[in-house]
């Protein structure tokens, strides 16, 4: 079984990560799921990039990686949103890790990526934070990299498609999402 690191979403940590965490930790996984915002909350994107810029991009990262200091070296990095971006951030610092999550964004991949690291990397298709012509230019650099990444878009859902106080929410994609991320978890 894998063990888990858990980035939230710009939103800050709620309810979409919580049951995120319960379903791998039902699957025998173990997750670290650290709340990088302390309690604090947006209700929209707005008011997330406000919540996020008043906490500071480095706080938010600081927090990731002390979270990640209570997880072994090869623990898996996920991330939801601005989740995936956080892992973009301590990824080059984890160049062990078991493999990759990305929901609902895409992650920088390091220079120093470990070849073979497998990565499953699940998006809106159309997704405005994660045009299809970024996607395309991600997967290219992941294939020139050694990054073993499966790319799994879904069609006609908004981006937090797996939120359920979202409008974007979509419960076919999400189950689809959830069925695929667990199938990897399991493969790791």
């Amino acid at each position: 079984m894998a063990t888990v690191a858990l980035f939230h979403s710009i939103l800050g940590f709620r309810k979409v990560e919580m049951e995120a965490a319960t379903r791998m930790r039902g699957a025998g996984h173990t997750v670290v799921a650290p709340d990088l915002y302390s309690g604090r909350t947006a209700t929209s994107i707005d008011e997330g990039f406000e919540l996020m810029s008043t906490i500071g991009w480095k706080t938010i990262c600081s927090r990731a990686r002390a979270a990640l200091d209570l997880v072994s070296e090869t623990a898996v990095l996920a991330g939801h949103s601005m989740g995936t971006g956080v892992v973009g951030r301590v990824w080059p610092d984890r160049i062990t890790c078991g493999g990759v999550v990305l929901l609902h964004g895409l992650a920088q991949i390091p220079h120093n990526v470990r070849h073979g690291v497998p990565a499953s990397v699940h998006i809106a298709d159309p997704d405005e934070f994660a045009p299809p012509q970024e996607i395309a230019k991600w997967a290219a650099v992941a294939q020139k990299a050694g990054v073993r990444a499966d790319v799994f878009s879904y069609p006609n859902v908004g981006h937090f498609y797996t939120d359920e106080a979202s409008s974007d929410h979509d419960q076919t994609a999400t189950e689809q999402t959830w069925e695929r991320v667990l199938n990897f978890l399991a493969w790791l």
